[in-house]
Order: C-alpha cells, then sequence, then structure tokens
C-alpha cells in the first residue's frame, strides 16, 4: 500500500514522540518516580498506537476511541496477539489509577513490568510500520 507523505511524516514525528517516552518511563524508573514511569510508558505505548494510526489515516480525540480502533483493527484481524492488546489495556488501567486515585500506590514490580511491555509494544508496532514503509 502507498502512503501519501502527510501519513508517513505524522507516522514517525509520533514513533519518535512515542520513543523518547519510552526513553523517558526507563529514566524515571531508575529514579524511583514511580508514577511518572507508569504515565510515560502508558504514553510511549499510546502514541505507537498513534503513528500505526496515522497510517491509516485515523486518529480520535479520546484515548478510549485509539485503543478500540487498534483493538478492532490489528488485534481482531490477528495482525497483532492478543497480547498486545493486554499491555495496552494495563498500561491505561495503571496510568489512570496514579494519575488521578488519591493515595494510588504503584509497585517498583508494576512500573517494571509496564516499562518492559511498553518497549515490547513499541518494537513490535516499529517493526509492523516499518515493514509497511518499506
Amino acid at each position: 500500500m502507498l502512503y501519501n507523505k502527510e501519513q508517513v511524516d505524522l507516522c514517525r514525528y509520533r514513533l519518535e514522540k512515542a520513543k523518547e517516552f519510552l526513553k523517558d518511563s526507563k529514566a524515571t524508573l531508575a529514579m524511583d518516580m514511580f508514577d511518572n514511569a507508569a504515565n510515560r510508558s502508558y504514553y510511549a505505548i499510546f502514541h505507537t498506537v498513534r503513528a500505526l494510526l496515522a497510517l491509516d489515516g485515523k486518529d480520535f480525540k479520546k484515548h478510549s476511541g485509539v485503543i478500540a480502533c487498534f483493538q478492532m483493527d490489528y488485534i481482531k484481524t490477528g495482525i497483532f496477539e492478543k497480547n498486545m492488546s493486554d499491555i495496552i489495556k494495563s498500561a491505561f488501567a495503571l496510568r489512570q489509577g496514579s494519575d488521578y486515585v488519591d493515595f494510588y500506590v504503584i509497585s517498583h514490580d508494576d512500573v517494571r513490568k509496564q516499562v518492559e511491555e511498553a518497549e515490547i509494544f513499541y518494537n513490535n508496532v516499529k517493526a509492523y510500520i516499518d515493514k509497511k514503509l518499506n
């Protein structure tokens, strides 16, 4: 499939943004800033999905729309394994709790796992995108 320049540029921009968020998640985890690491790792995943959707010419105002579209277009169709859906849902829930719930406590293990899964998610989607663009 051929993509127009705008789609490709937006996709690459969002992938770069996701990569920066992933880097931030690792740095904040190393500083024991668990809420920040949860937030940054979620946004790494979120912007990775938005990069993918840019190639489809799709975007949504709400996070739930981005996630639902990813699940419908990429999980249910078998392009990505179901565990990719589990990763994004888990990251969304952890970020929601840490950002909005008073006295929410995140464990080091939970955040470490999420940061690791965010990297797996990013690498899998980036490989798929790279294949599509080459």
